[in-house]
């Protein structure tokens, strides 16, 4: 399967937006897949790592870790994630037909970092969307796009940084959103009520 990578990027941004239109305003505390962090530090993660990845191309720092984020938000935290994502995507573009572009995991086609930044974004809007309720799966077609981004990257990350949980194992039938999900060490299954 041929996945253009740029386009795999505005999805999961739209997605990720999606998710953050949606927070409910007294949600923004609650406990997400990502056992340590509310619904805000999930936001701050997924925002800051964005700018992260595009770190050697525009030579721009986040402003904090993406590790340890802060349990806050901006006045519009909508707003200020859209204009990260705006650069964040432009900062690839500008490097769209280079076969090697530096990036916090080595050098890579500006496609296939596109695409890394897109994992990133997508997993974190389906934690987003399950702590605070929404139906915004990950869908299929979209997991299906991520599947090889994912095996190229997500042990290396795992094993070099310690920032993936160990992945986890799923019965027989699952499909292609609960195995990515659960390669990345989240349960597919995860609910506010379980929690």
């Amino acid at each position: 399967m041929t996945v253009d990578g740029f386009k795999l990027l505005a999805d999961a941004h739209d997605h990720l937006l999606a998710a953050v239109r949606g927070v409910p305003a007294d949600a923004w505390g609650d406990p997400t897949p990502c056992s340590e962090w509310t619904v805000r530090q999930v936001l701050n993660h997924a925002r800051l790592d964005q700018q992260a990845l595009v770190i050697q191309i525009t030579g721009v720092a986040p402003a904090t870790d993406p590790f340890e984020p802060l349990d806050a938000t901006a006045d519009d935290p909508v707003a200020e994630l859209a204009a990260v994502l705006e650069a964040a995507a432009a900062a690839w573009e500008s490097r769209r037909d280079e076969e090697s572009v530096p990036t916090p995991m080595g050098p890579m086609p500006a496609g296939t970092g596109a695409a890394a930044a897109a994992l990133d974004a997508a997993i974190h809007a389906w934690d987003i969307a399950r702590a605070t309720g929404q139906d915004l799966p990950l869908t299929e077609e979209m997991a299906g796009g991520l599947e090889d981004i994912a095996a190229r990257i997500v042990d290396f990350v795992r094993d070099s940084f310690g920032k993936y949980a160990p992945a986890l194992v799923l019965a027989e039938g699952a499909g292609r959103a609960e195995k990515l999900l659960a390669f990345t060490g989240r349960d597919p299954h995860w609910s506010r009520s379980s929690r």
